[in-house]
């Protein structure tokens, strides 16, 4: 008998965004802990790196681009009912407000926002969440508790995550489906070798933070596993925020 309220086995978890960064680790971390992944993501080399790191048999990768309405509506045929999903799909935007153009508003809540939203409504619509699910969304500290120049429309973003989230749980917990957010500072991802933040501004703003150091994915997942699993049964419309502190601030 398993007696660990964090266990995630005989669960399927479907992790979006799963082909990098935290979604990547999300998904290896609760494969790590019995669940069955099914992951998702629009590039398949790097989908497929983190289908070989799941621990366990049984995972399925669907390649999607959840933008379109087509991909959402044959990702969510092909899965088998679901005990949970993680919102993890998503990209950063760095503009100043001047420079702000409605093509960078629809693209940006394009991906944060809107996919998710409908990717969730057609789970819903079909049937694809079980009794007791559980729905994770992926959000920032930015735009909720900070803000940056240059950051508002993505901040913009992640608040309507947060707002959003709460409405849906408090409609979904006649159904025993619970919603809750996990708010990350900066988290150490691809983005830290990819050149668009400079070693100078990472130092910068690593001593903002009262632990002195950035998050790994893996801590990330580690409190998103806690709103999949067992032990968060009583808890509906929360946040975690993961941020070494920085808020404190």
């Amino acid at each position: 008998m398993n007696n660990n309220p964090f266990s995630l086995i005989n669960k399927t978890i479907l992790v979006t965004g799963s082909s990098s960064g935290i979604g990547a680790s999300v998904a290896i971390e609760c494969s790590k802990l019995g669940a069955k992944l099914i992951i998702t993501g629009r590039d398949l080399d790097n989908l497929n790196k983190t289908y070989k790191e799941l621990h366990g048999l049984g995972h399925i990768q669907v390649i999607a681009d959840l933008n379109k309405d087509e991909d959402i509506k044959a990702l969510v045929s092909e899965i088998p009912e679901i005990d949970g999903i993680v919102h993890s799909a998503g990209i950063l935007g760095t503009i100043p407000f001047g420079f702000i153009t409605k093509g960078k508003i629809d693209e940006i809540f394009a991906i944060n926002f809107a996919s998710p939203i409908l990717l969730s409504k057609n789970l819903l619509k079909y049937n694809k969440l079980k009794k007791n699910s559980s729905i994770v969304w992926i959000s920032s500290i930015a735009g909720n508790l900070i803000t940056s120049s240059g950051s508002s429309l993505y901040g913009a973003s992640k608040s309507a995550i947060n707002g959003i989230a709460k409405g849906m749980a408090l409609e979904l917990a006649s159904k025993k489906i619970r919603v809750n957010v996990v708010s990350p500072g900066v988290i150490k991802t691809n983005i830290f070798n990819s050149g668009i933040i400079s070693d100078n501004d990472l130092n910068m703003e690593v001593v903002k933070y009262p632990l002195k150091r950035f998050g790994n994915p893996e801590e990330v997942a580690f409190g998103v596993i806690y709103f999949l699993s067992n032990a968060s049964s009583w808890t509906t419309g929360s946040c975690l925020t993961i941020d070494g502190g920085y808020t404190l601030l």
